[in-house]
């Protein structure tokens, strides 16, 4: 999941990009309006942290643009400004939530999770296949050459990230936080046993294997022979 964070106050921008990049996303930090304003209409972004207080272009007026260009990006305003007043403009003006300063990282992770879930409420493939695996999502069916697969819940989840992200390596702190919605802790295998056993499921007895480990960076699911 992409995050675009917007934060002029220095010592906030670095404390969020650590702490959201450490659960597991990839995030942009820039620092003032005009930066946050060109790179959130020209780059794909799941999500869109905006200070509303910024030097050169207001908060206000970046997420106004958006909407008047179709741009429906999730936007998590973050401001020290916390009347009624203030958060209610942000929200009338196409904000998807409002923050108030100081916040408890805690607090933020749940609302960007929160957001992320609600984004991914949006139309999408109710049926992924590559290769010869197919993932019903609406009737919750899987099978490969046809064989029915019995899943778990958390596997089911599990394989439709991987399909939904097909080619791309996800981290572990990335498929914790996204399957199981908690932070990574190195000292636990919990992902690493998921995905052994999901792959029992998935690639024994077939000669083309689709789940690969990518050594010191994570998994994909891939049919790499259609690469070639």
């Amino acid at each position: 999941m992409r995050l675009l964070i917007v934060e002029d106050e220095q010592k906030t921008g670095d404390y969020l990009k650590q702490g959201l990049s450490e659960a597991g996303f990839q995030v942009s930090l820039v620092r003032n309006g005009l930066d946050g304003h060109h790179l959130a209409m020209t780059e794909d972004f799941d999500l869109i942290m905006l200070d509303v207080m910024l030097p050169d272009v207001s908060g206000l007026r970046i997420v106004q643009a958006l909407r008047e260009n179709h741009n429906h990006t999730p936007v998590l305003f973050l401001s020290a400004r916390d009347s009624v007043d203030d958060r209610v403009k942000g929200l009338e003006l196409g904000a998807d939530d409002y923050l108030i300063k100081p916040f408890a990282f805690s607090e933020v992770l749940a609302r960007v999770r929160t957001l992320l879930r609600r984004g991914q409420a949006a139309p999408q493939s109710e049926l992924l296949q590559v290769a010869d695996l197919q993932l019903d999502i609406a009737k919750r069916k899987a099978s490969r050459s046809g064989a029915k697969i019995a899943l778990s819940n958390q596997e089911f989840s599990l394989l439709e990230l991987l399909m939904r992200r097909r080619g791309e390596v996800l981290p572990r702190s990335l498929i914790a936080s996204q399957v199981w919605d908690m932070n990574f802790d190195s000292d636990t295998n919990v992902i690493d046993v998921a995905i052994r056993r999901l792959r029992a499921k998935i690639d024994d007895g077939f000669a083309a294997k689709l789940i690969h480990t990518v050594r010191g960076m994570g998994y994909k699911l891939d049919d790499e022979q259609s690469d070639a």
